[in-house]
């Protein structure tokens, strides 16, 4: 039997989630910054693919915070 999947994720999973969430934003500004996105991406497909990003960074921001925490009251 598969072992039962946690209701909820450790703090050090959120954690390296976030984390990753926010490299890959910063990743898409310094192509912007650098103009190398030209070479990847259509300006529609840019701006989509940052967007994705930052609401991701957002979203694993909220979820790594404690509980009750202001950050995770002002999201709700």
């Amino acid at each position: 039997m598969p072992a039962q999947i946690p209701r909820r994720m450790s703090a050090q999973i959120t954690q390296k989630w976030r984390d990753l969430a926010e490299r890959r934003r910063a990743y898409f500004i310094e192509l912007y910054e650098t103009g190398r996105w030209k070479h990847y991406y259509t300006e529609e497909m840019l701006v989509t693919r940052t967007r994705e990003a930052v609401r991701l960074a957002e979203t694993w921001e909220r979820l790594s915070a404690p509980p009750g925490s202001a950050k995770t009251l002002a999201a709700g």
